[in-house]
């Protein structure tokens, strides 16, 4: 697969970095999804009759350019709060990029094989091939499912699609319009536009539909709830000598919040170890018990038995259970290979770097009658993990800390997230975190209240707790890939027909 680019291919490729460059502005924080339309149309122009090498090095600079700037936020967390220098920073960022693009490039070599020669082939091969590999960076090395095309259309007609398909459906029929879009542009070349073009309205339209659809029931009356978002700096938040004056500062925030049914603490509101603050908690406890209230902390917990420490979230007061963060994040909350990287870069000794997993078979928190599923941070952007937590819950909850992110574009993208598992389960979603984006979001992925982030504040409201599945909620991702594999074949057998 060597790389000897004639002047027509450079162009090309620049092209392709431009067009992917311009996707993540169909994403939050700026939601101008038809520029992602126009993004993959571009990408369809651009592989058009290329062979499978080219097309793998066509779609590397479009990945280049969609993660260059869709995931630029890894750098602060790494310099910042990693403590990397500059130039460390900027090569394990360039890096990531690198790994990022090249998994997302890697699929359309198939699209190479010949599905990119006639328009009925590429209508069922490039949405198809598009959302496999948005899949495929869900699990690979641990997962990392950022830079979804279908979360820009959590406020357009497709977001009906989300209780049935979930966000990768989205993506699909988002991909299909780019595909329509990239083919009409296409000069010269004779097709039919029929068949294509009332799929990719149906797809639109149905979507429209399915938005007041009732997938799940109102399940009693509405809860009021109170958050605290403590705006603590990261520096300061795990600085040993600070905890008390951190402690004292979530007694005095909470008690204005004291009387409501939820009241909600962020991801390691308390930085020390269940352990080493039982008095806090018990006062805490009892706090909460008097006035009625469940009170709900993200916490670091060590488990005595196995030795094990968690990333956890507690119930107190009239709140009862607890939850252990399954899916960590890598070099965040544990390090890969530690006995051989450990020791070597100093950058990876994060506060939160020793968690072990929690059990996939847990039981939600349990609060005044109803079950809370929790999902912690970076749990929030896995569709199918939270699908499996909604299930046996009436209400989502999702604490974090996106402090990592900086004022970058990440926190943003983060909620839209967020927002999208919602909208997938009909499920109220309750997010609480350390300094923004704290908020209320409705069974249809609607944002009820929010707070500014970077300010300390409280957020109160209601939410209606609901019950029941949706279709995703049940069967997950699997239907949509089945049928994506399906349209594979379907190409498959239209290319060789012509």
């Amino acid at each position: 697969m060597g790389f000897t680019a004639s002047p027509p291919k450079i162009r090309g490729h620049l092209f392709g970095l431009l067009f992917g460059a311009a996707l993540p502005l169909s994403l939050a924080p700026w939601t101008w999804w038809p520029i992602g339309l126009m993004s993959v149309a571009g990408l369809v122009i651009l592989l058009k009759d290329l062979r499978p090498s080219d097309c793998f090095w066509r779609a590397l600079w479009f990945g280049l350019g969609m993660f260059g700037v869709g995931v630029s936020w890894v750098f602060i967390s790494i310099h910042d709060h990693g403590h990397a220098s500059v130039p460390l920073a900027l090569l394990l960022t360039s890096l990531f990029v690198l790994l990022l693009a090249v998994l997302f490039a890697l699929p359309f070599m198939l699209y190479g094989t010949g599905f990119n020669r006639t328009a009925g082939s590429m209508v069922l091969a490039f949405p198809s091939i598009w959302v496999l590999g948005e899949w495929t960076r869900s699990w690979l090395f641990s997962g990392f499912p950022w830079m979804y095309l279908g979360y820009g259309h959590i406020d357009t007609w497709l977001s009906g699609w989300a209780p049935i398909t979930g966000v990768l459906g989205i993506s699909w029929i988002s991909a299909l319009s780019g595909t329509l879009i990239g083919i009409v542009a296409i000069p010269r070349k004779p097709f039919i536009l029929g068949n294509v073009a009332l799929l990719t309205v149906l797809g639109w339209t149905t979507g429209w539909y399915l938005q007041s659809a009732q997938w799940t029931t109102a399940a009693g009356r509405p809860l009021s709830i109170g958050i605290m978002q403590p705006a603590l700096p990261v520096a300061a938040k795990w600085d040993s000598t600070e905890l008390a004056t951190i402690l004292e500062q979530n007694r005095q925030i909470t008690r204005e919040l004291l009387g409501n049914d939820l009241v909600i603490w962020p991801e390691s509101a308390v930085p020390a170890l269940e352990e080493q603050v039982k008095p806090f908690l018990a006062a805490m406890a009892k706090s909460a018990l008097d006035s009625n209230t469940a009170l709900i902390t993200g916490i670091p917990t060590r488990n005595a038995t196995t030795r094990q420490y968690h990333n956890s979230v507690m119930g107190l007061g009239t709140a009862g259970g607890i939850y252990h963060k399954q899916h960590l994040v890598p070099f965040g909350e544990y390090v890969p290979f530690e006995r051989w990287l450990g020791g070597t870069m100093a950058f990876l000794n994060l506060p939160m770097s020793i968690f072990s997993p929690g059990s996939a078979q847990q039981q939600p928190i349990h609060a005044n009658g109803f079950s809370i599923g929790t999902a912690i941070c970076y749990e929030i952007v896995f569709p199918d993990l939270v699908a499996a937590i909604a299930s046996q819950s009436n209400l989502l909850l999702t604490v974090s800390n996106d402090s990592w992110f900086g004022r970058s574009i990440g926190p943003e993208q983060h909620f839209q997230m967020a927002r999208m598992r919602a909208a997938e389960n009909r499920k109220p979603l309750i997010r609480a975190t350390n300094d923004g984006i704290t908020a209320l979001i409705s069974h249809h992925g609607k944002v009820i209240s929010t707070i500014p982030p970077f300010t300390r504040s409280t957020l109160t409201g209601q939410l209606t707790p609901y019950s029941g599945q949706t279709p995703f909620g049940q069967w997950g991702s699997t239907p949509i890939l089945l049928f994506s594999l399906i349209m594979l074949f379907g190409a498959i057998w239209k290319s060789r027909s012509n």
